[in-house]
C-alpha cells in the first residue's frame, strides 16, 4: 500500500527512493509490527480477561498446569500485526503475498473457531480432530493448487535438495501433494509445540526470520545464481510478510514470556505454523523448513511415536507427550524447558541457513 504511494513520491522527491528497497520496507515492517503488538497488547489482554476467554487445562496434562487461568486466543494479537505490517510494507501486485497472507489468516480463522469452541463448552477438545483437519486440508490444498496454477518456471514446483547444487525433483502435479502436506504438517507441528509459555513463539520467529534470508536471496538473479539455488522472481517480495511476522512474534513474546500473560491459543498456532510452511514452499526450501523447525519436528514425532507404541505394545515411551510435557514430568522446570528448546531452536536456524553455501 505505502509501497506505491512513496514510488510516486519519489519522482518528485528522491528522499523517497529508500521505499524502494526490499530490506528497508522488511525493517519497516518489523518495527511496525512490533509497535502495533506493544500498543494493542495490554488493551487485549484485557479484554479477553473481560470476557473470560480461558482454554480450559487437558485433565491429563501436567499437575502444575492445572492452577494456571491466563486468558487465551493472543494470536489475534499476532494475526493482527501481520496483517497490517504486511498491507502497509509489501508490494499487493505480488501473487506470493497474497497467497500467504490468505493462507496464513484462513488457518487463524480455524484456529479461531476451535479456541471459541474450547472456550464456550469448557472442554479442551474445539471442534474436532477431523473437522479442523479437513478445514485445514482445504485451505492448504487450495493454497497449493493457487501456487501450482500460477507458477510461472519449472523451478517453482521442484524439490530443491539442500547440500547439492544441481538436485532438483520435477514434481508435477505431485508438487500440490507435498505443498498440502507441508503447510497442514507445519502448522500442527507448531500448535503441538504450544503447550507452555513462549516455547512455541520464539522458534517461530527464528525460522521465520531464516526463512526471509532465503526469500531475499531466492527473488535475487545475482544471490542465487552465486548460491546455486533456484531463482524465482517475485519471492524476495516474501521477505517483508517474514519480516512482520518476526516483528509480530517478538511483540506477542512480550506478553507471553514466562510467566505469561495471554496464551496464543490455535488461533496463533495453526496460523504461525501455515505461514512458515507456505513460505518455505515458495522458496522451494521444505526440506530445509524441516532442518530450521526441527523442534517442531521432534515435537510431532513424540506424539506419534507416543500414540502408537501405547496402541500397539500397550506401553508409552514418553512420560507425557507432547516432547516438553516429558520434561516437565522428568523434573525441570517450565522457564528451563523453554530457553533450552530457544536454544536449540536457534543452533538449528543455523544449521539451515549454513546449507545455503554447503552445495
Amino acid at each position: 500500500m505505502l509501497k506505491s504511494l512513496f514510488e510516486q513520491l519519489a519522482v518528485d522527491h528522491s528522499v523517497f527512493n529508500v521505499f524502494r528497497y526490499l530490506s528497508f520496507r522488511a525493517i519497516c515492517g518489523v518495527l511496525t509490527a512490533l509497535v502495533f503488538s506493544f500498543v494493542a497488547g495490554p488493551a487485549l489482554i484485557r479484554r479477553l480477561e473481560r470476557i473470560g476467554a480461558r482454554q480450559p487445562i487437558r485433565d491429563d496434562g501436567p499437575h502444575t498446569h492445572k492452577t494456571k487461568k491466563t486468558p487465551t486466543m493472543g494470536g489475534v494479537l499476532i494475526l493482527a500485526a501481520v496483517i497490517l505490517s504486511t498491507l502497509l510494507w509489501a508490494d499487493l501486485g505480488n501473487r506470493f503475498i497474497w497467497i500467504t497472507l490468505l493462507t496464513c489468516t484462513a488457518f487463524g480463522v480455524i484456529g479461531w473457531f476451535d479456541d471459541f469452541q474450547k472456550i464456550a463448552h469448557s472442554n479442551s477438545r474445539g471442534i474436532g480432530s477431523r473437522q479442523k483437519f479437513f478445514w485445514q486440508s482445504l485451505v492448504a490444498f487450495i493454497a497449493a493448487l493457487a501456487l501450482y496454477l500460477t507458477a510461472q518456471s519449472p523451478a517453482e514446483t521442484a524439490l530443491i535438495v539442500p547440500l547439492f547444487k544441481d538436485v532438483a525433483v520435477d514434481l508435477g502435479f505431485g508438487f500440490v501433494v507435498l505443498t498440502w502436506f507441508v503447510i497442514t504438517g507445519s502448522s500442527n507441528a507448531v500448535n503441538l509445540t504450544d503447550g507452555l509459555d513462549g516455547l512455541a513463539i520464539l522458534p517461530s520467529v527464528l525460522v521465520a526470520g531464516g526463512l526471509g534470508v532465503f526469500a531475499y536471496l531466492t527473488g535475487h538473479a545475482l544471490f542465487s545464481g552465486y548460491l546455486g539455488i533456484p531463482f524465482i522472481p517475485g519471492a524476495g517480495e516474501v521477505l517483508v510478510f517474514c519480516a512482520a511476522l518476526v516483528g509480530a512474534g517478538l511483540g506477542f513474546l512480550w506478553f507471553n514470556t514466562y510467566p505469561a500473560q495471554v496464551f496464543m491459543g490455535d488461533i496463533g498456532a495453526l496460523a504461525l505454523g501455515a505461514a512458515l510452511g507456505t513460505v518455505a514452499v515458495i522458496v522451494r526450501q521444505e526440506i530445509v523448513l524441516a532442518i530450521m523447525g526441527g523442534v517442531f519436528v521432534i515435537e510431532t514425532v513424540s506424539v506419534v511415536l507416543q500414540v502408537a507404541s501405547f496402541r500397539l505394545l500397550g506401553r508409552r515411551i514418553f512420560r507425557m507427550a507432547p516432547l516438553h510435557h516429558h520434561f516437565e514430568e522428568k523434573g525441570w522446570k517450565e522457564p528451563q524447558v523453554t530457553v533450552r528448546f530457544w536454544i536449540i531452536s536457534l543452533i538449528l536456524v543455523l544449521i539451515g541457513l549454513a546449507t545455503l553455501k554447503v552445495r
